[in-house]
C-alpha cells in the first residue's frame, strides 16, 4: 500500500518510504490528465466553473505529494532521494508543459476569458480568470506546434540544470571543514562555538574541533576567530562553492540556466527572462527596477563608502591591518559594534533561548491576530527535530497546523525559508486549513547550554515566522490565490515587517530572559540593540544591491556572449565593490537564490518590500505597535487577502497611501 495514494489529512511522513514517491507521482500525474481530460471532453459550452474552477481545483493530491517530496529534498535529503529528484522533476516539467500547451484545454479557457465582461464574477474570480489565461498566454499556448517542442526541451533541461545546481552547492558545503587540534587557533571564538566544534569533531570521530561551511559554524567563526589566515581559509572555501573546477562546479550550469532563460524568454515574445517575469510584479519592467536600485544606490553608496574608511581605519589603528579583506569584514564590524555599543552577540545569547524565542513570536501573533500555538505530538514528523503545533483563534477554531524545523544537519541546505504541505481553500462549503512548515539552521544545544540565537537569528525566525503567518491566516477561495501565493515583490512584506518587532522593548519584554536566571534583558541592551539597528547599514544596503544588480545582469540581457562567469561578475559587481576581489571566490555559483530557488530577476523584491514595511510599520508605530485596528487592517487587506487582488490596490486599502520610500532611508539612517 503507498501511502501518497491513501487518503490523509498530515503528510504521512513515518509510513513513506522513498520507494513510493516515484510510482505515486507517475500515477497521480495519470490522475491529473485523466481530470483534465473530462474538462476538455465536456460537451457543454465552456463555463467559469466547468472549465476554470475544474482547472483549479485538478491535480489535488499530485500538488501534495509533490511538495512532501520536494521539501524533504531540501530539508531531509540523501542521494537516494537527489536521484529520485532528478528523474522526477523532468516528469513533473513535462506534465505541465502538457497541460500547458493542451490546446482543447488552451481554446476552453480563452472562450471563458473572452466573455469575461459579461460574466457575474467577483474580484477573486477576475483575478483566478486572469491568471489561468494568462498561464497558458505567457508559457506558450500561442506558439506553433515546432516552437512548442523546443519550449519543452527547453523547460526539461531547466529543471535538470537547476537541481544539479543545488546538489553541487550542498555538497561542497559538505565537503569541506576546518579540523583544528591546535588549542591556540580558537583565540578569540567564543565558549559555545568552541563546545558545539568540539561536538562536531566528535560526531566525525576525531579529535579536537571541526568547523564547517554551515550558517551556525561558519558565521562566528569569521565574526570571532583571532587567526587571520584560518579566517581566509574559512572565507575561501565558503566563497568558491561550486568554483573549483571540478566534479561540482557549477559555472556551465550557471552559463546554461542564463542561456535557456534568455532564449525562452524570446520564443515567448519577450526581450530577456526579467522582462517576462517582471510582466507579473509589482515593478512592472528591468527598467524600473534598475531604476529603483540605482537611486537607492544614490543614496547609501556614499553612507557606505565613509562606514567601509572608518572599518579600515579601525582595523588598521588596532591590528595594523592596511588592507581589508573578505574575511576581515564581519571580525572588525563585530570589533568595532563592541567600542562603540559594548554590545556584542555574547553579551545577547544567554537572553535568547531558542524555546524563549519561539514563545515569543507565538505572544506576538497572539497580541497581534489572536492566535494561540499549541504543541502537539500526534502529527507525523520527517525527522525527530521537528516541532509541530495546532493553531487557533480566540475562538478555538483551528487555522492552521504549524511544522517548525530548526537545526542544521548534514541533509538539509542552508538558510532559511517557509513552505506549505497543504494550501488553504474553500471548496465545497468548507473551509480547509493549511499546513505550514518554517525551516532554519540556528545554533544546536550542546552538552551544557540550551539551543543560544544570535540576535541575527532571531530576526530570521521571525521573518520566517512571518512568511508562516501569511500562510496560516490565508482565508480565499482558490489555492493558487491563497497566502503567499502573491506577486513576488510582495510576498516578503509579511515577513519582513514582523523583523520590526525584534528592535522593540514590548515584545522583547515578552520573552528575552537569562536561560540561567529568569532576569529580563537589561534596559541598557534594548537600547543599544536599536541604537545599533543601524550600524554599517551604508554597507548592508550595498551589499544587498550588489545581489540584486548581479541577478539583473544575469537576467535582463542576451546572456550568450558570457562565456567567463567570474569576469562577468566582477563586471557586475564594479558599481557596489568596496573589499578588493578574491580571484578564488565566485557568487554567482552558489547564488541558489537566483539559479535554483524562485527569485531569478527578483532579488530586488527583498529591498522593494523594504520600502513597502519601513512605511506599513510606521503606520503600527504611530497608533502602537501592537494596535488592534492597525494588526486587524493588516490581517484583512494583506494576510489573508493573498494574491486576490493586485497587492497595490491591497496595500493602499491597510494604509491609505501608497508606500513612501522615505521611510526606508529615514529607518536605515540613509536619510537625515
Amino acid at each position: 500500500m503507498n501511502p501518497l495514494l491513501q487518503p490523509y489529512n498530515t503528510a504521512p511522513f513515518s509510513k513513506i518510504e522513498n520507494k513510493h514517491f516515484l510510482p505515486a507521482i507517475t500515477k497521480l500525474i495519470e490522475e491529473t490528465k485523466a481530470e483534465i481530460d473530462a474538462i476538455t471532453s465536456n460537451s457543454d459550452a465552456p463555463s467559469f466553473e466547468n472549465t476554470i474552477e475544474a482547472l483549479e481545483f485538478s491535480g489535488e493530491k499530485l500538488d501534495r505529494a509533490t511538495s512532501i517530496f520536494f521539501n524533504l529534498n531540501s530539508a531531509e535529503t540523501n542521494d537516494e532521494i537527489q536521484k529520485l529528484a532528478q528523474e522526477i522533476s523532468p516528469m513533473l516539467t513535462e506534465f505541465g508543459n502538457d497541460m500547458l500547451l493542451n490546446e482543447a484545454l488552451f481554446k476552453r479557457v480563452k472562450a471563458v476569458y473572452n466573455q469575461k465582461d459579461t460574466l457575474d464574477l467577483n474580484e477573486e474570480q477576475q483575478m483566478l480568470l486572469d491568471k489561468k489565461y494568462k498561464g497558458f498566454s505567457r508559457n506558450g499556448a500561442n506558439l506553433s506546434e515546432e516552437k512548442k517542442k523546443e519550449l519543452r526541451k527547453i523547460d526539461t533541461e531547466l529543471s535538470k540544470l537547476k537541481l544539479t545546481f543545488g546538489e553541487n552547492v550542498l555538497a561542497e558545503t559538505n565537503k569541506f571543514e576546518l579540523h583544528i587540534t591546535d588549542e591556540k587557533n580558537l583565540s578569540g571564538l567564543p565558549e559555545g562555538v568552541i563546545e558545539a566544534a568540539s561536538q562536531t569533531a566528535e560526531e566525525k570521530g576525531k579529535e579536537g574541533w571541526v568547523f564547517t561551511l554551515d550558517y551556525p559554524s561558519y558565521v562566528p567563526f569569521l565574526t570571532y576567530a583571532d587567526n587571520r589566515e584560518l579566517r581566509k581559509k574559512m572565507a575561501i572555501a565558503f566563497g568558491a562553492k561550486g568554483f573549483n573546477n571540478d566534479e561540482f562546479d557549477n559555472q556551465q550550469n550557471v552559463l546554461q540556466i542564463a542561456q535557456l532563460r534568455h532564449k525562452r524568454a524570446n520564443l515567448l515574445g519577450y526581450k530577456s527572462h526579467a522582462h517576462f517575469v517582471l510582466e507579473e510584479r509589482m515593478a512592472e519592467t528591468p527598467e524600473k527596477v534598475k531604476s529603483f536600485l540605482n537611486e537607492l544606490l544614490e543614496k547609501s553608496k556614499p553612507a557606505a563608502k565613509k562606514e567601509f574608511e572608518e572599518l579600515t581605519a579601525f582595523a588598521k589603528e588596532l591590528d595594523g591591518i592596511d588592507h581589508l579583506e573578505k574575511w576581515d569584514g564581519a571580525y572588525y564590524s563585530e570589533k568595532l559594534k563592541q567600542k562603540l555599543f559594548n554590545l556584542d552577540d555574547e553579551k545577547l545569547k544567554p537572553y535568547f533561548e531558542l524555546k524563549n524565542v519561539i514563545n515569543g513570536v507565538f505572544t506576538v501573533a497572539q497580541k497581534l491576530y489572536g492566535l494561540h500555538f499549541k504543541e502537539v505530538q500526534n502529527i507525523d514528523k520527517y525527522h525527530p527535530e521537528v516541532k509541530t503545533y495546532e493553531v487557533k483563534d480566540d475562538d478555538g477554531e483551528l487555522v492552521a497546523l504549524f511544522y517548525a524545523d530548526f537545526h542544521p544537519r548534514a541533509g538539509k541546505r542552508n538558510g532559511a525559508w517557509m513552505t506549505s504541505y497543504k494550501p488553504q481553500q474553500i471548496k465545497n462549503g468548507k473551509n480547509d486549513r493549511p499546513h505550514i512548515s518554517n525551516v532554519c539552521n540556528f545554533t544546536k544545544p550542546t552538552n551544557s547550554k540550551p539551543s543560544l540565537l544570535t540576535f541575527n537569528e532571531v530576526t530570521t525566525l521571525f521573518h520566517e515566522f512571518g512568511h508562516a503567518l501569511h500562510g496560516m491566516l490565508a482565508n480565499t477561495q482558490y489555492p493558487s490565490l491563497s497566502g503567499t501565493s502573491v506577486y513576488w515583490d510582495f510576498v516578503e512584506l509579511p515577513s519582513q515587517i514582523l523583523e520590526n518587532w525584534c528592535y522593540e522593548k514590548e515584545t522583547l519584554e515578552l520573552f528575552a530572559t537569562h536561560y540561567k536566571t529568569g532576569e529580563l534583558i537589561p534596559m541598557e541592551y534594548v537600547n543599544k540593540i536599536k541604537e545599533s539597528a543601524t550600524f554599517l547599514e551604508g554597507m548592508a544596503t550595498l551589499r544587498q544591491l550588489s545581489f540584486g544588480m548581479l541577478d539583473m545582469a544575469w537576467h535582463s540581457q542576451d546572456p550568450s556572449g558570457i562565456n567567463d562567469v567570474k569576469a562577468f561578475e566582477v563586471a557586475a559587481f564594479e558599481d557596489t565593490q568596496l573589499y578588493p576581489d578574491v580571484k578564488e571566490n565566485c557568487m554567482s555559483t552558489s547564488f541558489s537564490h537566483i539559479f535554483q530557488g524562485g527569485y531569478s530577476a527578483g532579488y530586488y523584491s527583498y529591498k522593494w518590500a523594504e520600502v513597502l514595511d519601513a512605511d506599513a510599520f510606521a503606520y503600527f508605530q504611530q497608533e502602537g505597535i501592537f494596535s488592534k485596528k492597525v494588526a486587524d487592517k493588516f490581517k484583512n487587506f494583506v494576510l489573508s487577502q493573498g494574491g486576490t487582488m493586485d497587492p497595490m490596490e491591497l496595500y493602499i486599502k491597510f494604509r491609505g497611501q501608497k508606500p513612501d520610500p522615505e521611510a526606508l532611508l529615514k529607518r536605515a539612517g540613509l536619510w537625515k
